[in-house]
């Protein structure tokens, strides 16, 4: 367990209006009353100055040309949720204010990752004046080259790392570029297009509210695993008090309904990872990420809830192949290298879906914490998402094992490659040499805080100030000791365990995943371990912990 320090804990409390709970960790944290306050209220008005983002001016400027002359653009982002949202953004915003918008999304199957040959063609057809890429298009230099040689002018919208050989684009917005001076480096592509927007209306003169689009940087920031820190707790923490608002736009409006969310419930960042963003990225895995963009463009109720129907159905099957890619994916790690590996593990199999293998190499990383790889295997290529754990940097970790693939690309969180599948265990045996793990006793929980006399529960609200919580914040671990278990019972085909805990006078609800096995254990007391959050279904100050230990 982390050192705790009642005394200066109860002073930070004080002074920045939390519980000591949650004092304590803005204290391990490194904060102070100097800096603590300005962490638990983010502000707007506090973001990076985007004028001296590289390219920002110039892009703006074009899309304000695009404007005035009504030119046809045409919009491309990726499959996934930064794609998606960051392509509404950008359509939404220049057909409002004159552009005539076309607006295209990749087909993980029909070209795949990036601006591919099939999908250039896609946009090309419609005859535009102008192409912008949303979240691609940062090493897509053949194909931004040919539509050039087209007469079409091509901005870009990425945030991955940039090659070194220059990018035949009218403008390059990437805080990864080297001589880009942006002052935060870990925009995604839908933060990128807010600020791009503001940028395109400081050009026209016009009257546009850019806060409309926050719910969609939120959706696209959390979904992407950006990191929730710097102008990203900003954006987030903005975006999910839209997110909660009683009236949003059709498409997200459909999309919480169907997510079992309701207005004016205090959301933080894992309704987004959880709920949310697996229901938008299921076209793209499945399908064809088309009818995500569609729905979170759609201006009408009625259209946008049989947009969420449809996508709900699409979410259901990949839920059910995801489970058993999962099944698989644990049994191969097991039978090669045993329960605990101690480095990066890669598995592969002809029987693995192509647009699951992220959520399936994220579900490794759950249950064995290491960095993992999972490829499907078809014919004689594989493609494979990886994702990893800790400070591993998983992009650095691929780039000394690049030789082996194809093509591959992402950031240190989360990546794509694509490989013969003759190289497969090649790329075991490289992977595991450049990702070793830490130790299980490195592994051990750290609780940040025991709750007791000194630490009473903390509130919804104090918990409501810690968010956006993942990616660069993650969320505190509590241990809630000599807890009274009230009620226990599994839920969820089985496999997970739902308790109603007392500690001291708080009643909390506990859901463990996957801890099904473990209710014929429990005595009349445990020690619970996990984060905290608002209890959604009970409501108002009621609290719920997700387990990730119980003794």
């Amino acid at each position: 367990m982390r050192a705790t320090d009642p005394v200066a804990a109860a002073a930070l409390a004080s002074e920045v209006g939390v519980g000591t709970a949650t004092a304590q960790v803005l204290l391990q944290r490194g904060f102070t009353g100097a800096t603590a306050g300005s962490f638990l209220d983010p502000r707007l008005a506090d973001l990076s100055d985007p004028s001296v983002m590289a390219d920002r001016s110039a892009a703006a400027d074009r899309l304000a040309s695009a404007c005035r002359r009504r030119e046809r653009v045409a919009l491309f982002g990726d499959y996934d949720v930064d794609g998606t949202t960051s392509a509404a953004i950008l359509a939404d915003a220049l057909e409002k204010l004159g552009a005539e918008v076309q607006a295209h999304a990749a087909n993980r199957f029909e070209g795949g990752y990036g601006l591919s040959e099939p999908a250039l063609d896609r946009c090309l057809s419609g005859d535009p004046h102008l192409l912008i890429t949303c979240d691609c298009g940062s090493a897509d230099h053949p194909r931004i080259a040919r539509a050039r040689e087209r007469g079409v002018d091509v901005i870009v919208v990425d945030h991955h790392l940039v090659p070194d050989e220059p990018l035949p684009a009218n403008a390059f917005l990437n805080p990864h570029r080297p001589d880009c001076d942006f002052g935060y480096a870990g925009l995604c592509s839908a933060g990128l297009a807010l600020s791009l927007v503001a940028g395109l209306r400081a050009a026209l003169g016009a009257k546009l509210d850019v806060r409309q689009y926050l719910d969609l940087v939120a959706l696209g920031t959390v979904a992407d695993v950006a990191p929730l820190d710097g102008d990203n707790r900003a954006l987030v923490r903005a975006g999910l008090k839209v997110l909660a608002a009683p009236k949003l736009r059709p498409g997200v409006q459909a999309l919480r309904d169907r997510s079992g969310l309701r207005a004016r419930q205090p959301l933080g960042a894992q309704e987004i990872a959880f709920r949310l963003a697996p229901r938008l990225n299921a076209p793209g895995r499945l399908g064809d990420a088309a009818l995500t963009l569609a729905l979170l463009r759609s201006r009408d109720h009625d259209e946008a809830q049989r947009l969420a129907r449809q996508i709900e159905e699409v979410n259901d099957e990949r839920k059910s192949v995801e489970r058993a890619m999962t099944e698989e994916a644990i049994a191969q790690v097991e039978a090669l290298w045993g329960p605990e590996p101690t480095h990066g593990v890669v598995v592969a199999s002809e029987r693995f879906h192509r647009g699951v293998v992220g959520i399936t190499a994220a579900r490794l990383c759950d249950r064995f914490g290491v960095p993992s790889v999972v490829v499907a295997l078809d014919s004689e290529r594989g493609h494979g998402s990886g994702r990893t754990v800790g400070d591993i940097d998983l992009h650095a970790a691929l780039t000394r094992c690049a030789s082996l693939f194809d093509r591959f690309g992402g950031h240190r969180a989360a990546a794509g490659v694509t490989l013969r599948a003759d190289r497969i265990e090649e790329f075991r045996e490289a992977f595991a040499a450049e990702t070793p793990a830490p130790g299980a006793s490195e592994r051990a929980l750290e609780v940040d805080v025991e709750l007791n006399d000194d630490f009473p529960m903390p509130t919804a609200r104090d918990l409501a100030r810690l968010e956006p919580m993942g990616q660069s914040n993650r969320p505190p671990l509590f241990a809630m000791p000599g807890a009274k278990v009230e009620e226990a019972r599994i839920v969820g085909d089985g496999q997970h365990l739902k308790l109603r805990l007392r500690h001291g006078d708080a009643v909390v609800g506990a859901f463990g995943p996957r801890l099904a096995h473990r209710i014929d254990e429990l005595g009349k007391e445990v020690t619970a371990i996990g984060t905290l959050k608002p209890d959604l279904w009970r409501g108002g100050d009621a609290l719920e912990i997700g387990l990730t230990a119980l003794g």
